[in-house]
């Protein structure tokens, strides 16, 4: 498969290199499958909190054991991609998109899902005077970047209204990509008449900006009961197959996670947002963190059919071409340690 953007095709500069290598990140196997050392990649928002408090808690640092782990923070999906590809990191969290990307560009070899982690907590949110969806046309919306998991989805959305679009910012309904930053400035600036964003960039619009929520995202999934894929934990697939101890420990510590987070609502956006100012030096109030967690779940279920719809919403506006996502999962190790934990097992394609 080939992508039709240029915006798109950065993952494909790092393949060869990626694929060349192999791609462990530093680590050395032992012969009992253990690396010497795991590195994380994980982007700093709501949406990866689970990242956020398994490395704060200390979770994933007991889980590994004696492995050393290491991590690295980004701000785009081709970014944490093309570390995966070169081996600069083992996993990721990462949004669909751009894990649809890496498997493509890779031709189904370089990654593999190993367990969902966020669902939901994204949408359309504009200024006052747009009061529905026939209100859209002839304004402006931004996304987080062209071809990214809400820009699709904004695309998919207008697609579905038959409004005429393009890459270019033109049609009947101009589309700009922007980062998470510039979108909350531009909006702020009268620049932007809205955006389709994750959180915790929704809630700081409607909290701090006064914008209104247009379109919950989860209302366009009814086939999932309004249930769809934010984040992905992926792993390199060399890694996987030369370590596949280590990456059970850093599942195991991921399901920890998720289900300290769901038992510790409270406390878990404490831990959230202590890991975020570490980061980021703090802009969130705690008000904007409670709203974000209000309008996400997170569980280890990677929700496949939305992964596959995503896909099919990509190909439909013409940002990829058609897709094979057979094999993409890779979730045994995953579905022993829920049954251990007293959890339903969950399904890939």
């Amino acid at each position: 498969m080939s992508m039709r953007t240029s915006a798109l095709s950065t993952a494909a500069a790092a393949l060869a290199i990626g694929l060349v290598a192999t791609a462990c990140g530093g680590s050395d196997a032992d012969a009992g499958g253990d690396a010497d050392t795991l590195t994380l990649g994980y982007f700093p928002n709501i949406t990866h909190a689970p990242a956020l408090v398994g490395v704060e808690n200390g979770t994933f640092d007991e889980a590994l054991g004696d492995v050393d782990l290491s991590t690295q923070t980004f701000n785009a999906g081709p970014d944490a991609i093309n570390a995966l590809f070169s081996g600069d990191i083992d996993a990721t969290f990462i949004g669909p998109n751009p894990t649809i990307n890496g498997w493509s560009q890779s031709g189904g070899t370089a990654l593999r899902v190993i367990a969902g982690s966020t669902s939901q907590g994204a949408g359309l949110v504009v200024r006052e005077g747009i009061d529905d969806v026939e209100d859209l046309p002839g304004h402006t919306i931004s996304t987080p970047q062209l071809g990214n998991t809400q820009d699709v989805a904004l695309r998919w959305f207008a697609e579905e209204q038959g409004w005429d679009i393009d890459t270019e910012g033109g049609g009947e309904l101009s589309i700009l990509p922007q980062e998470n930053a510039e979108i909350i400035n531009a909006f702020e600036l009268g620049e932007i008449d809205g955006a389709w964003v994750p959180e915790p960039h929704l809630s700081r619009l409607i909290l701090e900006h006064d914008a209104e929520l247009l379109v919950d995202e989860k209302d366009l999934w009814p086939d999932t009961g309004g249930e769809f894929v934010t984040t992905n934990l992926i792993v390199n697939a060399d890694f996987l197959e030369e370590n596949p101890d280590t990456v059970r420990d850093l599942l195991r510590g991921h399901v920890e996670t998720i289900d300290w987070m769901n038992d510790n609502f409270e406390e878990a956006q404490e831990v959230t947002l202590a890991h975020l100012e570490a980061l980021t030096g703090g802009d969130l109030s705690p008000e904007v963190v409670a709203s974000a967690f209000d309008n996400v779940s997170f569980t280890a279920d990677p929700i496949s059919p939305s992964l596959r719809g995503g896909a099919e919403h990509a190909e439909a506006v013409g940002l990829l071409d058609p897709v094979e996502l057979e094999g993409i999962y890779s979730l045994e190790a995953l579905n022993e340690i829920l049954a251990e934990e007293g959890h339903d097992e969950v399904e890939g394609f």
